[in-house]
């Protein structure tokens, strides 16, 4: 039970602290210390009766602020360079303050923060929390909302890039065997073993006419990717194992006649990224041969 006059005092003490873990996530100074007052505008707000750790519930709020913050960020790097005017990059830095980013970046050190910044959102969150804060990977799970098993190979992905030392890429014959899996258990329907192939953020990517749409369509997560491919189980007995480009890969043809086309990407362990092109402009580019 937190008792309601040593709420601010607490929440003080904590501060620094949470400065600290938001910076490192964030990477910004100014951003930081926003979203810590942002956590404390919550704070004031909730009814905490139930509350028994303030420390870790006050972790927990200012990571989700700091996880969507960073997916924020990343969607606005989506605009084009040419939309940004030298008045905007300007105006980005505008209430920074030099002298305080200058010793929070010192403390962290440069290297670390590009470093930082090539890691996903997710990869970041996950690391940052596990890996310089100590915090256990079930209650990162129940911040993100992910299973442990996949908290942990967040992390465990983004310390081999942040080693500078990134899986390889699997050999051309476990990358066949990976991909001859998936169509076996697309096949037979086993969702077990479809997300034993799938990385848990693989993102699945599929042109407008393979959806009937005008606009491609997009599915991010083993879950979903794995229910997409239960569902086109009946058109499985139409697709069978080819090199596309020079890669295993999976062609659809009935009758002998190329409709559709799936390209796979890889880590060392699973399958982060699956194409699927159905345009007949694009699969007349495509090079298909035989395994």
């Amino acid at each position: 039970m937190i008792e309601e006059i040593s709420l601010l005092d607490t929440f003080e003490a904590e501060r620094p602290r949470l400065r600290a873990l938001a910076y490192r996530m964030l990477g910004s100074a100014a951003e930081a210390e926003d979203a810590v007052q942002d956590a404390w505008l919550r704070v004031d707000r909730a009814d905490l009766s139930d509350v028994e750790n303030l420390p870790a519930w006050l972790t927990t709020v200012v990571s989700r602020i700091c996880l969507n913050l960073l997916r924020s960020r990343r969607a606005r790097r989506e605009d084009p360079l040419e939309s940004l005017t030298t008045d905007w990059l300007g105006a980005a830095d505008e209430n920074r303050i030099p002298a305080e980013e200058a010793e929070l970046a010192d403390s962290v050190g440069l290297a670390m923060l590009v470093v930082l910044d090539r890691l996903s959102p997710a990869e970041r969150i996950a690391f940052v929390l596990h890996d310089l804060f100590d915090v256990a990977f079930g209650d990162i799970a129940q911040m993100m909302e992910r299973t442990p098993p996949a908290v942990r190979q967040l992390a465990s992905r983004a310390r081999a890039k942040v080693r500078g030392s990134e899986d390889p890429a699997p050999d051309p014959t476990r990358r066949r065997d990976a991909v001859d899996a998936y169509l076996a258990a697309t096949r037979t329907g086993d969702f077990e073993a479809l997300l034993t192939l799938l990385d848990p953020q693989v993102e699945l990517r599929a042109d407008p006419t393979v959806t009937g749409a005008h606009r491609p369509l997009t599915l991010e997560g083993a879950l979903a990717v794995a229910r997409s491919a239960l569902s086109a189980g009946p058109r499985a007995r139409f697709t069978t194992l080819a090199l596309v480009d020079g890669q295993p890969g999976l062609v659809m043809a009935p009758l002998g006649q190329l409709c559709l086309v799936m390209q796979f990407a890889f880590s060392e362990s699973a399958i982060t990224a699956i194409d699927v092109t159905a345009d007949p402009a694009r699969l007349a580019t495509l090079d298909i041969g035989v395994v």
